[in-house]
């Protein structure tokens, strides 16, 4: 057998036979976790029903994981609507590099100040389509 061969021969062994000795150890115990109890207590002069906790509303977010906000406008994300409202402009909103306007019916722009074309229901993201009819 050449020297390598034995070398090679001998480090596999040696590892082996480290991975066959090895001890496992025993997972570490934690203690369990009691469960959550809620903590409400009746006032005085109230009835014994427990207390509801009021959450706290939360925040709508002003902007969309997905679209893009208007570039220099001042705007908030409508879920609700999917779209951004612009802020000081009355029933005016973006998305998708399109602005749109209801004026007694739907116009739309590439640009918050025009000029605006005329479009119907299906022109417009369907979130405004149901709020405006």
């Amino acid at each position: 057998m050449t020297a390598i061969a034995r070398i090679t021969l001998l480090t596999l062994v040696l590892g082996l036979s480290a991975c066959a000795v090895q001890q496992p150890t025993p997972p570490e115990t934690l203690p369990p976790i009691p469960p959550a109890q809620p903590t409400t207590k009746p006032t005085p002069g109230t009835s014994s029903k427990p207390a509801t906790p009021i959450k706290p509303a939360k925040p709508l977010p002003r902007t969309s994981a997905s679209f893009a906000p208007p570039p220099g406008g001042n705007s908030h994300w409508d879920p609700r609507l999917g779209v951004y409202v612009l802020d000081n402009q009355t029933n005016t909103f973006y998305r998708q590099r399109t602005y749109y306007r209801w004026n007694n019916g739907w116009s739309r722009s590439i640009s918050p100040d025009g000029p605006w074309e005329e479009t119907d229901i299906h022109g417009v993201p369907s979130g405004l389509g149901r709020q405006f009819q």
